[in-house]
């Protein structure tokens, strides 16, 4: 009997997700739970494992298209199989589907209002927030239907832009190129937005004395490297202290729900990676419990797979915090946006030499700026401060940091 390969939810906000690549093609022996093909969520790229063995009879959901969650992507059967009723229920609920979301069909007047164009949910919201004249659009899919890829043809992100001549800007400046907002960089606009027009910001920062976590970084670099083979760097050090800070500021590690402050028991520390798409947040779970070499492992292995675009669901869930570093990009101070529905994140600088007052004589000591970004609603200005005290004094007694 044959069996459908469906769109898996891969996460609770997920309503659809792109056929990146097929690992197998049509007519190919499969093996119930071998890595069928790639799709892209709006956080993550992953693999759909073949949910039964048997032949790939069929691909109905090529490279790049855009199918919602529970949508066919395949079906895989015996060679032979007629798969004719499957495919023929999809067309029915494609053409159900495309009845529901138009208005009743008569006699077509001369120029169609966008309106009563053909086109599918996904394709209709792109087009709308970018704007998009939906009557000079050809559809490409079942009966003349405007699909996703259609609208990103006609902004140029598929194909040609559907208007000749140069393309300008509301204030008549050529423009270079069109991104859209979509997928990824949708998701974290719509989610800062989110954050900024709902939580209480308040930003506090304080500057630490860093020559002793130097050192003590030093020192321990070697231990790292043989027991994990990667470098043990700031960004792990930070990480570990402000687990620790937390365990003790339950507050900070807490969130805002149905009018209710929930005070979390996991120390889940998000670690902000920059890739081409925007900014990604693989977390690094129970960080308390973890010890300098494994965050330090951990922290690689996230890095690499978020480059990659490998993180599993598991990866970018559950956080509960962020850490957000910019001090490689040599930036001395900035406030971030908190990551909702968590009600902080810790903004790391650069570490500088700089002469300080200490016991009188003036020193060259490495300096690093902190700010802590916080929801005022549920965190006071007394807790971050103590927060930050507590982070300035594991990090300039870094002793602790190895328990």
């Amino acid at each position: 009997m044959a069996t459908k390969v469906i769109m898996t939810k891969l996460g609770l906000t997920m309503k659809e997700g792109t056929v990146v690549n097929w690992l197998k093609r049509e007519g190919e022996r499969v093996e119930k739970g071998e890595a069928l093909l790639e799709v892209e969520t709006e956080k993550i790229s992953t693999e759909l494992e073949a949910p039964a063995s048997g032949v790939l009879l069929k691909i109905t959901a090529q490279k790049g298209a855009t199918v919602p969650v529970s949508g066919l992507l395949g079906i895989i059967g015996e060679p032979g199989e007629d798969v004719s009723i499957i495919q023929n229920d999809v067309v029915r609920a494609e053409i159900s589907a495309t009845a529901s979301e138009i208005e009743a069909v008569r006699p077509a007047p001369a120029e169609v209002s966008p309106e009563k164009v053909r086109i599918s949910p996904l394709a209709r919201k792109i087009a709308e927030e970018q704007k998009v004249d939906l009557t000079k659009i050809t559809g490409t899919g079942p009966d003349g239907r405007i699909v996703k890829e259609d609208v990103l043809r006609a902004l140029g992100k598929a194909g040609t832009v559907v208007s000749p001549g140069p393309s300008l800007s509301k204030d008549g400046v050529e423009v270079a190129e069109i991104i859209p907002l979509v997928g990824m960089r949708k998701t974290i606009a719509d989610r800062l937005s989110q954050s900024y027009h709902s939580a209480l910001h308040a930003t506090m920062m304080t500057e630490v004395d860093m020559t002793e976590a130097s050192n003590f970084r030093k020192d321990f670099l070697v231990k790292v490297k043989e027991e994990t083979g990667v470098s043990m760097t700031y960004t792990g050090l930070i990480v570990k202290a402000a687990a620790l800070a937390l365990s003790e500021h339950k507050m900070v590690n807490s969130t805002l729900e149905d009018q209710e402050i929930k005070i979390l028991k996991n120390i889940n520390v998000g670690v902000a990676v920059d890739i081409e798409e925007g900014l990604i947040v693989p977390v690094i779970h129970d960080a308390d419990r973890k010890s300098l070499s494994e965050i330090a492992a951990y922290l690689a292995k996230l890095a690499e797979k978020a480059r990659n675009r490998t993180l599993s669901m598991e990866e970018v869930s559950a956080g509960t915090f962020t850490v957000t570093n910019l001090g490689m990009l040599g930036v001395h101070t900035f406030i971030p946006i908190i990551n909702p529905p968590q009600v902080a994140i810790l903004g790391v600088g650069t570490i500088e030499d700089k002469p300080v007052v200490v016991k009188g004589k003036i020193e060259a000591r490495s300096r690093l700026n902190l700010s802590l970004v916080y929801d005022h609603r549920i965190i006071n200005g007394a807790e971050a401060a103590r927060f930050l005290q507590t982070m300035k004094r594991i990090l300039e007694k870094p002793s602790a940091l190895n328990n």
